[in-house]
């Protein structure tokens, strides 16, 4: 088979791939459009379309086979695969939400709406997106490490700006609801306080997470950009994966396909390395969200925005502060009773794991962020219980 066919048949099933996977969200934001797409003639148009793209790329491909093109195109593209997948992940859990749980659904639906419209979730995302990207031109003077300080700043940027937008739209939305007595009239459809408070946290838990896909999206280029840019002249380049390279080899031996294989390998590579932290930064935020969302049901937003910074600040500190005051009972006491009432933040630190001078072993580093994402569901979820007993008997008449 000539290299022009196999770039034309490699580039119409990837292109029928990106169709395939943007059509759940396309169809969750356009109503109107399932209606269109249940006609033959509108799958045809699209077969025809996609045939045209295909034939197109593939000849463009076919007459600038260069590696390192080949290998930017693959990695290009499976960047946007990632983001329409994560998009289709949304709209998923939604369509499963409101199959089985159809009320609590509506509510979670209703919140993730609202939290992505309000201006304050662009606002903090474009501030997180705009640190991250000058941390790789910023000098640290670490004496080679710098890559190592981008990366870490950036995993800590994904999780404050979902953090600080939780918090913040569970204290609006849920005490101003109650104090504004809306939540009155959303009861009485009817649905019950739990459906309204858990559908509420999972709403925003939503709305957090999509900004946690930007953001991680980005955090992953920056890495690609920054083994690059940041490393020193004397420093060696980053080999590529071993077994990314294998894998290209094998399925195209001696093709110029292998190329674009290896880009698309590269970019699974990179997410497979970067998830794991993007998971625990995440199970922070939902401990902080669950944390406003039970405080919320008592406190205005005034009280509690304080509180949860208070317990974020303290979550962090306890650990240390229970080691150095050992001498002093009073502290020592303190400090353990802060330590077993309030979540261990310390935890879902990814720094040490960023600083090492070797990566961690990816079946290690899965295991650990398993471990912590029990117990961050775990802690979440006697928050919530917490929440709910507040709830119980709070008047809102």
């Amino acid at each position: 088979m000539s290299s022009t066919v196999s770039f034309i048949i490699a580039c119409v099933l990837l292109e029928t791939l990106q169709f395939l996977a943007a059509l759940p969200w396309l169809l969750a934001i356009d109503l109107r459009a399932r209606t269109r797409w249940r006609q033959p003639a509108s799958w045809g148009k699209a077969a025809l379309v996609l045939l045209g793209i295909g034939i197109g790329s593939g000849l463009i491909l076919d007459a600038n086979s260069g590696t390192a093109l080949l290998r930017g195109l693959g990695r290009l593209y499976m960047s946007v695969l990632h983001l329409q997948l994560a998009a289709d992940f949304l709209v998923l859990c939604f369509f499963l939400l409101l199959k089985f749980w159809p009320k609590g659904g509506a509510v979670a639906l209703s919140a993730f709406r609202e939290g992505v419209r309000q201006p304050m979730f662009w606002l903090l995302a474009v501030a997180a997106l705009f640190f991250m990207l000058i941390s790789p031109v910023v000098p640290y003077f670490t004496f080679g490490e710098d890559l190592k300080m981008v990366i870490e700043l950036c995993y800590a940027f994904t999780m404050m700006a979902p953090a600080l937008f939780g918090v913040v739209a569970a204290s609006m939305s849920v005490s101003e609801e109650i104090e504004g007595r809306t939540a009155i009239t959303v009861m009485s459809k009817p649905i019950s306080r739990r459906q309204f408070l858990l559908g509420k946290f999972l709403g925003i838990l939503s709305a957090a997470l999509l900004m946690t896909f930007i953001l991680g999206w980005v955090l992953i280029w920056i890495s690609v950009f920054g083994r690059g840019y940041v490393r020193l002249p004397a420093q060696p380049e980053f080999p590529d994966p071993a077994w990314v390279v294998d894998a290209a080899q094998t399925w195209f031996p001696e093709s110029s396909l292998a190329d674009l294989a290896l880009g698309m390998g590269l970019w699974f590579d990179d997410v497979q390395m970067s998830t794991p932290g993007l998971v625990i930064g995440f199970c922070q935020v939902m401990v902080l969200l669950a944390i406003a969302v039970a405080l919320a049901t008592r406190l205005p937003m005034v009280v509690n925005f304080p509180i949860c910074m208070l317990v974020y600040f303290l979550g962090h500190l306890t650990p240390i502060l229970t080691e150095v005051s050992r001498n002093n009972r009073l502290v020592y006491f303190v400090a353990q009773l802060f330590d077993n009432l309030l979540p261990g933040l310390d935890l879902f630190d990814v720094g040490t794991a960023v600083v090492r001078e070797t990566p961690l072993p990816l079946g290690e580093y899965a295991l650990y962020t398993l471990n912590v994402s029990v117990y961050a569901v775990i802690y979440a979820s006697i928050a919530l219980l917490f929440g709910l007993i507040l709830f119980e008997d709070r008047d809102l008449a």
